[in-house]
């Protein structure tokens, strides 16, 4: 039980991590917002980025929104993981 769940959040996370940098890396490129794989990306990082955004302000014309979600998601991705391996016995 232990090992699947650490691993289902393992991947989790590191879905969510791709997810953060490919939205940034694609908001380089004229894609428009309709385009499948924007909206897609839009749909699972906006949740995580907007909160976010109310609170770190932007350098000058650059959003480092996207930097601060991944750091606090490897943050909490090791705190979960600690907790599953010592809350649930391993």
């Amino acid at each position: 039980m232990i090992g699947w769940l650490s691993t289902f959040v393992h991947l989790l996370f590191t879905v969510l991590t791709w997810a953060i940098i490919i939205r940034a890396l694609l908001s380089w490129f004229n894609l428009p917002p309709t385009h499948r794989l924007v909206m897609l990306l839009y749909d699972v990082t906006e949740p995580i980025l907007a909160p976010l955004r109310r609170v770190i302000p932007t350098i000058g014309m650059i959003d480092i929104t996207p930097i601060i979600a991944i750091i606090l998601m490897q943050f909490l991705e090791g705190v979960l993981g600690q907790v599953i391996r010592t809350g649930l016995g391993a």
